[in-house]
C-alpha cells in the first residue's frame, strides 16, 4: 500500500464521526489506528473482541501494549527507523506474526499496516486477522493427514515384519541346530566327531553373519532417500513454528522473545520439518514452564565457529535432572505422565537427516537449553 494524500476523517467531526465509528463497528477484521508516535487513536468493535479491551480503555496507550516481545520493546525503534529512513518493513508489505490478548496469550495474526495523511498528522492503520481458527484447521488437516500416513506405515510395517521374520527365521533356525548338534559333539573325543563340531560351529557362524546382512539391508533400505532441503529464512520459520506452537495452548504470561541476526538467518532446511523440530521444542519448554513464575523463552540462531548455524530453544523451567539428560534423545522415555517419549527422538532424526546435530545443556535462563544445527545458504545473502 503507497503512500496517499487523501483526508481523513476529523475525530471531533459529528457527521464524519459516525460515519466512521459505522465503519469501525462492522469491518470484520480488527482495525486499529495509530499516529507516528504509536498511541491509539481509534480501535474498532472487532479489535475490542479480539484483544478483549474496551475501546476507552486503549485510545492514547501506546499499540505496543498489544505485543509480545521482542516486538513490544522494539516497536518504538521500528516507527523511528521508518520516519527517518522510509524503509519498509511492514507497510504495504503485511506478515505473520504474533499479537497479545489482555490476558497474556499470545496468538498469530495476518497484519496488514497502510499509511495515510490527515490535518497535518500522519496515521498509520493495521488491519488484523486473527489466524488462530485457521491454523487450528491446519493443524486439524495435518493431523489427519499425519493419521492416514501412521496407519499407511503401521500396514507397511506389518507387512516388513512379517517378510523380516520369514527372512530372519531360515538362518535363526540353523544357528540353533548346528549349536544343539556342537553341543552334543562337544565332549567327543573321536577326531571325526571333532571335525564335525567345527564345522558346526563355522556353519552357525556363517548363518549368524547372514541375519545381520538382513537387518543391515533392511537398515538401508528404511534410510534410503536423502531429505528435499531449500533455502529458507530461520526468521520466518522460527516465528512461523512459534505461532504454531502457541497454538491451542497455555501460553499466556510467557515472555517471548526471538533473535535472528542477518549472518545466521538463511539456511538449507525442509520447511516442514524443520517447524515440526521448533512446534516439539516449544510445547516441550511451555510444559516445563507451567508452574514457574515469570514464564520466558527464548529463540536464537548464532554461525558456529564450524559455519553451521546453531538453533537455541531456552526456558527458565526446572531444567533436565541427571537420569532424563543421559537418555535424553532414546526413544520412549519420558518424564512426561501422558507421554510416549519419542517426540525428541523423532527431532533428532529430523536433524540428523538434515547433516546437523541435536544436543541439551543448562540455560542461562534457569531451565534447558535445547540446540541443534543446519547448513548455511550463503547464496541466499543477508537482508
Amino acid at each position: 500500500m503507497d503512500k496517499t494524500n487523501v483526508s481523513l476523517p476529523e475525530f471531533n467531526s459529528g457527521l464524519e464521526e459516525a460515519v466512521l465509528h459505522s465503519i469501525l463497528s462492522t469491518v470484520p477484521d480488527a482495525m486499529i489506528v495509530i499516529d507516528a508516535s504509536g498511541r491509539i487513536l481509534s480501535f474498532s468493535s472487532a479489535a475490542e473482541r479480539m484483544f478483549q479491551y474496551a475501546e476507552a480503555e486503549v485510545l492514547g496507550e501506546d499499540i505496543s501494549m498489544l505485543m509480545p516481545s521482542p516486538d513490544r520493546e522494539r516497536h518504538g525503534s521500528y516507527i523511528s527507523h521508518y520516519l527517518d529512513t522510509g524503509e519498509r518493513k511492514v507497510i504495504g508489505i503485511g506478515r505473520l506474526t504474533n499479537a497479545r490478548r489482555r490476558d497474556g496469550s499470545i496468538f498469530p495474526i495476518d497484519l496488514s499496516v497502510g499509511e495515510a495523511y490527515g490535518a497535518e498528522k500522519r496515521v498509520f492503520t493495521g488491519f488484523i486477522r486473527d489466524l488462530t481458527e485457521t491454523r487450528k484447521r491446519e493443524r486439524r488437516l495435518q493431523d489427519l493427514q499425519h493419521e492416514l500416513a501412521h496407519m499407511s506405515r503401521i500396514t507397511a510395517m506389518g507387512t516388513l515384519a512379517s517378510a523380516l521374520a520369514h527372512e530372519l527365521n531360515q538362518p535363526l533356525t540353523a544357528i540353533a541346530n548346528y549349536m544343539e548338534a556342537s553341543a552334543d559333539l562337544v565332549d567327543s573325543t573321536d577326531p571325526q566327531d571333532r571335525d564335525m563340531l567345527r564345522e558346526a560351529i563355522s556353519e552357525a557362524a556363517g548363518q549368524a553373519l547372514r541375519a545381520g546382512e538382513i537387518i543391515r539391508s533392511l537398515r538401508e533400505f528404511i534410510q534410503r532417500g536423502e531429505t528435499d532441503r531449500q533455502s529458507e529464512s530461520l526468521r520466518i520459520l522460527l516465528n512461523e513454528g512459534a505461532a504454531l506452537a502457541f497454538a491451542g495452548i497455555d501460553s499466556s504470561g510467557i515472555d517471548f522473545d526471538l533473535t535472528v541476526p542477518p549472518d545466521a538467518d538463511h539456511v538449507l532446511t525442509s520447511r516442514v520439518q524443520l517447524q515440526q523440530v521448533i512446534i516439539n521444542l516449544v510445547r516441550n519448554a511451555v510444559e516445563a514452564m507451567r508452574e514457574s513464575q515469570g514464564r520466558r523463552l527464548r529463540i536464537s540462531s548464532m554461525r558456529d565457529a564450524d559455519g553451521k548455524i546453531r538453533i537455541s530453544v531456552e526456558d527458565n523451567g526446572p531444567g533436565l535432572s541427571p537420569d532424563i539428560e543421559a537418555r535424553l534423545f532414546t526413544p520412549f522415555n519420558t518424564s512426561k505422565a501422558k507421554g510416549m517419549g519419542v517426540g525428541l527422538s523423532i527431532c533428532q532424526t529430523i536433524v540428523e537427516g538434515q547433516g546437523g546435530r541435536i544436543w541439551a545443556n543448562h540455560s542461562a535462563l534457569g531451565g534447558a537449553a535445547f540446540h541443534f544445527t543446519l547448513d548455511p545458504c550463503e547464496e541466499a545473502g543477508n537482508d
